[in-house]
């Protein structure tokens, strides 16, 4: 087999037939890519392709051994890669002229991938956020549950949570800006929202991506602050994670933000483990001052 290289495509179904075994081999590791992919597959509100780029890293004639997913305005997402392949990498997207604006990968790769994009940018370097994945092991529902009960969010609830999308994005640092209805539009489209109410109100949500492979990731949870520390939030969490244990799938996860450790001692209450730890690193041009 010849060198290492790096190819791309702005195709997903292309990046699909070359990545798919590879990628589905780590499902749980990889299910940001996974499940992206297959929203844009799968078309209808919120999956428009326009912009994106894929990658994939093998040599010629063999299988591929890294991968990579970029939205714009997003991260660029890296599957597990050696700390060449990372570096190896930033050169070639800069070639190709394609602004990115952080990196969402394991420490060493991003690492790679941060020095040689600062090197030939000159852009500082940042860490946004630091994030472990956890996968269900056995549900534990909370014992006892709060008041209320879940039931599958409706159209009639589309206003109240782009809202509350918005309200997420702005408490995790992810900056306002974007209009959520699309997304929420894409989740309730098949299903993917579920809602905890109390006295007939909702009062917290959980959100569940498509199953790809027997995976499904669980994300945004998302309770009001006026209505928090009820135990709500667990509960929906069981709730959604119950249902998709309940339609197959087999590797239920979810990303935490470390810098929460509320958060991520409840996941662990409900059964949830460890599996990975990510960085996301973000990038800024070089602040240029006036003479």
């Amino acid at each position: 087999m010849g060198p290492m290289r790096w190819f791309m495509t702005a195709d997903t179904a292309e990046f699909l037939s070359v990545t798919g075994e590879f990628l589905r081999a780590e499902a749980a590791r990889n299910s940001v890519m996974l499940t992206v992919t297959a929203d844009l597959m799968a078309g209808g509100p919120g999956a428009d392709p326009a912009g994106m780029l894929f990658g994939w890293r093998r040599p010629a004639g063999g299988p591929p051994q890294a991968a990579f997913m970029h939205t714009p305005g997003y991260p660029i997402v890296l599957s597990a890669m050696s700390v060449a392949a990372a570096a190896d990498l930033a050169p070639e997207l800069i070639a190709a002229g394609r602004r990115v604006s952080a990196v969402n990968a394991a420490q060493e790769a991003a690492d790679a991938f941060t020095a040689a994009w600062r090197d030939r940018t000159g852009e500082a370097a940042t860490v946004h956020r630091r994030m472990r994945l956890f996968r269900l092991g056995r549900l534990a529902p909370p014992v006892p549950g709060p008041d209320g009960r879940d039931r599958a969010a409706a159209a009639t609830d589309r206003d109240l949570l782009a809202g509350w999308w918005e309200a997420f994005a702005l408490e995790t640092g992810d900056g306002p800006g974007r209009d959520h209805h699309a997304d929420v539009d894409k989740r309730l489209g098949y299903g993917g929202i579920t809602l905890w109410e109390a006295g007939g109100v909702p009062v917290s949500v959980a959100a569940l991506t498509r199953a790809v492979g027997a995976m499904a990731r669980i994300g945004p949870v998302y309770t009001p602050p006026a209505r928090r520390g009820h135990g709500y939030a667990g509960a929906v969490t069981a709730a959604v994670s119950q249902a998709a244990l309940d339609a197959g799938v087999r590797a239920v996860v979810l990303y935490t933000d470390l810098a929460n450790p509320t958060s991520n001692a409840l996941y662990e209450r409900l059964g949830y483990r460890a599996v990975e730890d990510r960085v996301v690193v973000s990038f800024a041009p070089p602040v240029t001052l006036h003479p």
